[in-house]
């Protein structure tokens, strides 16, 4: 009830109308400065407990260290109830980026390496098994369409990931159900258990000798000479790496063959409708199957863009090829359902990735390949009030030089929690202020802990907990829906031409100009003059005040939060 009055109270006090900001969301939407909302499906919403255990997985090996890195039942019921509950919405939210919803491996690998200190499944979405079907741990094909024609009826795009250059690890589990290793001496039941008396890398050290599995057809293995120095032919965290490069025409793995067959008609409800046709044999290149399987959940539910993992690892043309076959499948899409709101959306297709700390930096051949962006790993993460405008200005200059590129920042994501979470409303400011495209990560609004999976030799996993829904706070979440909101009504502060006044004070102008003051003092007045005449009425934007512009001063008295954001009153 408390979250509901703030969000109400909030819309009260901003410049535009209801109706009017909903139609300036709509027109003016662009990629380039977009807020993103990154999840974890797995690990947002538990909306439906019946799906919780699937495939013979083991969800509670019995303490949250343990269970690190086990399905924890968030799924797209969960997703979907929070969208129709409008938490996206007045969070400002242009897209909703979900993890890959895609089928993953069965079984666990070796949580820390060698160290095998915890069982690790592929919840996170990273570690695919079969692109044709979606994980019954997330749901059916229809919730997944009910949750993106939810989501595009907001006016909130859909992204999801795109991966070509590796399937999932083998699994003990896998092994046993698809008999794609030889002498496993195990039934399931022995599969699913985590155990550390079993070396399972030197299990995984045999795949070159599988004929049930990708084999070298497909993937790269350690006798055959690879330059382990190049990213393009190098193996990365030992996954197994699709032979991108290759021309050559190759049949689909038997194992796959032999999953589908015995599956049958009984997995209906989760093989996605578009990716039937590509479950043969086409005479194709590995990679060609792997990009025509993505390509077909645009095609399915109107994707509307992808985050690209390791963009460096495979070769240029392929993503440009991603990119081709993503576009045709949305327009497909647009064509096929000519009432849905999102059919009357016009941009691209949209592809952001991760390429190894990449920073703001044009690439012009990743931008002629189809890509707006790489994730920024350089957003100063501490919330340093006196030294953000600067960066801001390189950002803004960079949207003014390139038509096809932008920025694409974050504070924390699913590999990286950096951020001075102490100082998380700051940190907040220096985001969603940021020129260009900006990504929250889930539970940075609510400031979500970290998990005991700190105590693990993969610490990582504990930026991955569950949300915390139960012990929200409140003020931060009140601070992440203003300024997410101020964000969505005034395009010109994520795409507007930055002047630097001084350390702490700029303007933004596209088709208004916006004046943003950091750290602000209490009964001064701020000076903005040649910015706006005398007699203006300002809106202060975070207070909700209003105040007269007077001998090239404006002054409201009383701050919050160290911000002041001024428009014109319209």
């Amino acid at each position: 009830m408390k979250t509901r009055m703030l969000a109400a109270s909030l819309m009260a006090a901003l410049t535009v109308s209801g109706a009017k900001a909903e139609t300036r969301q709509r027109v003016d939407f662009q990629w380039k400065g977009a807020t993103v909302y990154f999840l974890i499906t797995d690990r947002f919403c538990n909306g439906d407990t019946s799906n919780d255990v699937n495939y013979g997985r083991i969800n509670d090996y019995g303490s949250e260290r343990m269970n690190a890195a086990t399905f924890h039942g968030g799924d797209l019921a969960g997703l979907k109830k929070k969208a129709e509950e409008g938490y996206f919405k007045k969070l400002g939210v242009d897209v909703v980026w979900m993890t890959d919803v895609y089928e993953q491996i069965h079984g666990w690998t070796a949580g820390s390496g060698k160290i095998n200190d915890f069982p690790h499944y592929g919840y996170h979405g990273y570690y695919p098994l079969d692109y044709t079907q979606m994980d019954k741990n997330y749901g059916t094909i229809e919730e997944m369409r009910q949750l993106v024609d939810c989501l595009h009826a907001q006016g909130i795009r859909v992204m999801m990931g795109a991966n070509i250059n590796d399937p999932g690890y083998p699994t003990f589990l896998d092994a046993v159900q698809y008999a794609i290793a030889p002498d496993m001496g195990m039934n399931e039941q022995q599969a699913a258990q985590h155990r550390r008396d079993i070396d399972y890398y030197q299990w995984f050290g045999e795949c070159k000798n599988w004929k049930n599995w990708w084999t070298r057809e497909w993937i790269r293995m350690d006798d055959e000479g690879w330059d382990e120095n190049s990213k393009l032919t190098m193996t990365l965290f030992a996954l197994p790496d699709i032979k991108t490069e290759k021309t050559d025409k190759v049949k689909l793995p038997k194992f796959l063959k032999r999953k589908w067959k015995t599956e049958g008609k009984g997995n209906d409800a989760w093989v996605n409708p578009s990716a039937v046709t590509l479950r043969k044999d086409a005479g194709k290149a590995p990679a060609d199957y792997m990009i025509d399987w993505i390509a077909s959940w645009v095609e399915e539910f109107g994707i509307d863009g992808m985050r690209c993992d390791i963009v460096e690892y495979v070769h240029i043309d392929r993503w440009a090829q991603l990119s081709e076959a993503c576009n045709r499948a949305l327009d497909r899409w647009r064509e096929k359902h000519p009432d849905n709101p999102a059919a009357k959306w016009n941009d691209k297709f949209y592809m952001t990735g991760d390429f190894d700390y990449a920073d703001i930096d044009y690439k012009p051949d990743y931008a002629a390949a189809g890509f707006g962006s790489m994730v920024n790993f350089y957003f100063p993460k501490h919330g340093d009030l006196d030294a953000i405008v600067a960066t801001w200005q390189r950002y803004a200059d960079s949207i003014c030089s390139h038509n096809d590129w932008h920025p694409f920042s974050y504070l924390n994501n699913s590999y990286n929690r950096e951020t001075d979470m102490d100082n998380i409303i700051d940190c907040a400011t220096t985001l969603l202020l940021a020129p260009g495209a900006v990504q929250i990560f889930y539970g940075d609004e609510t400031r979500r802990g970290l998990s005991d999976a700190r105590l693990n030799v993969d610490s990582d996993q504990a930026f991955r907990s569950d949300m915390n829904w139960d012990n929200i706070d409140a003020a931060v979440l009140e601070h992440f829906r203003k300024l997410g909101t101020i964000r969505k009504q005034h395009p010109a502060i994520a795409v507007g031409r930055q002047k630097t006044i001084d350390c702490h004070t700029c303007t933004r102008t596209a088709d208004e100009t916006i004046l943003i003051r950091l750290k602000p003092i209490d009964g001064l007045p701020i000076l903005v003059d040649g910015i706006y005449p005398d007699g203006t009425t300002l809106n202060e934007l975070y207070s909700g005040q209003t105040a007269v512009v007077k001998d090239g001063k404006v002054n409201i008295g009383k701050y919050k939060n160290n911000i002041a954001v001024f428009a014109v009153n319209k």
